[in-house]
């Protein structure tokens, strides 16, 4: 198993940044799917101007960009310095708040302050043990407030801590890092012994076309 920094570095290489306009031609914009300009936006959230909004894996920065566009108090928390630089490249005077650390960590030993709304997009909820990462959101969500979190749906019969492989170049071997895949009782369950309630979790078929993998996005309040 190799160190997730490692391997989210070498992810963030092999992604192309985000695209300066959507098909709307908005500047920033919320994607919670694997395909672009596809499924709900950031209405998921009911974030609010002056709300303080959290995202666990953020990547280069796309999604947290969009909130602070809105007037939310932005924070991104990744692991992959290639990924934050991108997003402090592409975001400079967006005021976003970036950190160079462990979801869980940041959660339990970094922050002493409360969220209105934390998600991830196919990020470190995907990548962290849940028994132990929605606990640790719960504690600092406020009352009210809302998680939210997509990624890939599991294969049939895989279920749990899985390896997830990224590929380097050809004569390298992949990096491993673990994801935890489940059905969506599974996510309820797990959501509801955290101490959330309110749990939703759905499938977002993917559009049409030659894609078959849809989405899925579950929404819970605290």
């Amino acid at each position: 198993m190799t160190t997730s920094t490692a391997a989210w570095d070498a992810y963030a290489q092999q992604r192309p940044g985000r695209r300066l306009v959507n098909a709307a031609g908005k500047k920033t914009w919320f994607n919670w799917t694997q395909h672009p300009d596809h499924g709900p936006g950031v209405e998921v959230l009911g974030v609010r101007p002056g709300h303080r909004v959290l995202d666990l894996g953020c990547g280069k920065g796309g999604n947290v960009a969009h909130l602070a566009a809105l007037g939310a108090r932005a924070v991104g928390v990744d692991v992959s310095p290639a990924q934050l630089s991108a997003a402090r490249e592409r975001w400079p005077d967006a005021g976003l708040a970036l950190y160079r650390r462990d979801a869980l960590d940041f959660l339990t030993v970094d922050t002493g302050e409360d969220f209105d709304a934390v998600y991830s997009v196919f990020g470190a909820l995907w990548f962290t043990d849940p028994v132990q990462l929605l606990p640790a959101i719960r504690v600092r969500l406020r009352q009210g407030g809302v998680l939210a979190f997509s990624q890939r749906p599991p294969v049939p019969g895989c279920y749990g801590c899985q390896a997830s492989y990224i590929t380097r170049s050809e004569d390298e071997d992949p990096l491993v890092v673990r994801r935890w895949d489940y059905e969506l009782d599974v996510w309820r369950d797990l959501l509801t012994d955290a101490g959330f309630w309110d749990v939703r979790a759905q499938i977002i078929p993917a559009p049409p076309g030659p894609r078959k993998i849809g989405t899925v996005l579950v929404r819970a309040v605290a």
